[in-house]
């Protein structure tokens, strides 16, 4: 097999392959022998009609179309794998020529693909990322206080216009024109949560027990979804939440311990942890948008169109074009941050260990509520496990690159990662361990291998 390479534009590819006819062969007796098993011709069992039979029968086109369709994608592969290339999406092939007859000839096609472009990385070592301290101040304690005391807080009737953070129970009705197209009636929302319709927060500031207004707001959700519509809100009752007094009696309630000064010594360790864990974070995050700014990335689009539709086609909504342009530009990201963490890990050379795949896919069926075994069988049998692969691989990468920048807290500290971003010294733990248990299956495999021959 002979191919050739043209670039079309920095994200975009031409391969010209020639295959000659021996390496076609194997998927044209193939071909032969799928449609031997198809046809009945007097006086041949099925499966056993000769290729000059079939020929007659069924014609030359239909084989070659039959061994064709079968062998592409495998030329279009070892192609694409020998030119080292990275396809990012589905290939445009264009058959251009077949052999005329059995036993000459050969197949040629183009394939136009869209592919991972090359971009050049900053060196790590030259990077800074800056975190947050995790000092822990008198204001962090009370607001993690504050929250606790939300949890064991009652619900009063108040005789006021409602007030930020207050709870009202609504009767909200919304209509398009003549038509009323939503209704809720006894709903409780509190104020400031705005998680129901733009525009309700401010509608219900002010309003007491009792009273009605009115406002206008797209609907968030159901088939009118998008469309602004005339909301009614009425408010039946108003409450506010009265907390309990933060006192010893209190600690011993909410918690194991007897003095709310105890409690409060547990909830700076509790602040700290998770500052200390935010860190971590922060610190990916903070890295990711150092490299992204310091290079200049060629977006394929037809990759981030084939997303766009998939996403607004599982939505419904591949009509909206505002909705349309903000996930454009929300999928333009992704794959550009793909592309960057790809070439990423390719530059820090990551291997991903087959425990790490297994620690990630047990992670991500807990997501979905799956039982793992499960899940890893559905996305084998899909064949997305590649892609699994992937995901640790970027996030891997990240972390190893982290280990190479130098990280500091606000204050100037030099922060230790190492906790959650792990080590060098670990990988090679873990690889070693893996290569020592992959050697020892070996090992009794050739053993349970002789026992059987003796």
């Amino acid at each position: 097999m002979k191919s050739a390479v043209e670039t079309l534009d920095p994200t975009k590819v031409k391969l010209t392959v020639e295959v000659d006819y021996d390496e076609l062969k194997p998927s044209i007796d193939h071909a032969y022998k799928h449609i031997a098993e198809q046809v009945n011709v007097p006086g041949f069992r099925k499966g056993k009609v000769p290729p000059r039979i079939i020929e007659q029968r069924v014609g030359w086109g239909a084989v070659i179309e039959h061994a064709v369709n079968d062998a592409l994608s495998g030329f279009y592969r070892q192609a694409a794998n020998e030119a080292s290339l990275r396809p990012l999406g589905q290939p445009e092939v264009d058959v251009t020529e077949v052999p005329a007859k059995a036993g000459e000839g050969q197949l040629k096609f183009t394939a136009e693909v869209e592919v991972r472009p090359e971009i050049e990385l900053p060196e790590l070592d030259g990077l800074d990322v800056t975190v947050e301290s995790t000092s822990v101040t008198d204001e962090d304690i009370a607001e993690r206080l504050d929250a606790l005391r939300e949890r064991f807080g009652t619900l009063v009737g108040v005789d006021r216009p409602a007030v930020d953070g207050d709870y009202i129970v609504i009767d909200l009705k919304a209509l398009i024109g003549d038509e009323e197209v939503d209704s809720v009636s006894g709903v409780s929302y509190q104020i400031g949560s705005g998680n129901m319709l733009d525009g309700l927060d401010e509608a219900l500031t002010g309003l007491s027990a009792g009273e009605t207004t009115t406002f206008r707001a797209p609907l968030a959700g159901g088939e009118h979804e998008g469309q602004e519509a005339e909301v009614t809100v009425t408010a039946q009752t108003v409450k506010q939440r009265d907390l309990p007094e933060a006192d010893d009696d209190f600690a011993q309630l909410a918690s194991e311990f007897d003095t709310l000064d105890e409690l409060k010594d547990d909830l700076r360790s509790q602040v700290a942890s998770i500052k200390t864990s935010n860190q971590a974070v922060v610190a990916r995050d903070a890295l990711l948008e150092a490299l992204i700014g310091a290079v200049e990335i060629p977006v394929p689009n037809g990759v981030v169109e084939a997303e766009v539709h998939r996403h607004l086609e599982s939505e419904g909504r591949l009509e909206d074009d505002t909705h349309r342009a903000e996930v454009t530009v929300d999928a333009t990201k992704a794959i550009k941050n793909q592309i960057l963490l790809d070439t990423l890990a390719e530059k820090l050379e990551i291997k991903v260990g087959q425990g790490e795949l297994v620690e990630y896919l047990v992670s991500a069926s807990r997501q979905y509520g799956m039982d793992p075994n499960e899940f890893i069988s559905t996305l084998d049998q899909n064949g997305q496990i590649p892609s699994m692969v992937g995901e640790v691989a970027r996030s891997k990468a990240l972390a190893v690159a982290l280990r190479k920048v130098e990280v500091k807290d606000a204050d100037g500290s030099v922060v230790d990662l190492s906790e959650f971003i792990g080590s060098d010294e670990d990988d090679a733990a873990q690889e070693a361990l893996e290569a020592a248990v992959a050697q020892a299956s070996e090992a009794a495999e050739d053993t349970a291998t002789e026992s059987a021959k003796a």
